[in-house]
């Protein structure tokens, strides 16, 4: 934990890297996620030098967005991810087809 934090933070770092233990992660994995958990929280509460936008201005906390962001980068959605939306959408042709053709499909 960064220098600063209080119990509470100490805690709650110690619940969230014994969590992601259990449901295998590394035991470095489970620091990760555990300290950037803790660290945005704490940015939101003005408890940090500097904060992203998205720590300080995002309306819904990383919990309630519930992976809504998932794979929104550079290369968006995984080629499994679009062929689920096309089962669901029941698009013929999906098995055969690749990332760019699903997108062009699934109207992306």
């Amino acid at each position: 934990m960064p220098a600063g934090s209080n119990a509470k933070e100490e805690r709650q770092y110690e619940h969230i890297r014994k969590g992601q233990r259990k449901h295998g992660a590394s035991e470095g994995r489970a620091e990760e996620i555990a300290a950037r958990t803790v660290n945005k929280q704490r940015a939101r509460a003005g408890e940090t030098k500097t904060a992203s936008k998205t720590s300080t201005r995002d309306p819904k906390s990383a919990y309630r967005r519930g992976g809504q962001r998932s794979h929104e980068g550079a290369q968006g959605p995984t080629r499994d991810q679009l062929y689920a939306e096309a089962r669901k959408k029941n698009i013929d042709g999906r098995s055969t087809m690749n990332k760019a053709e699903l997108r062009k499909a699934l109207g992306r």
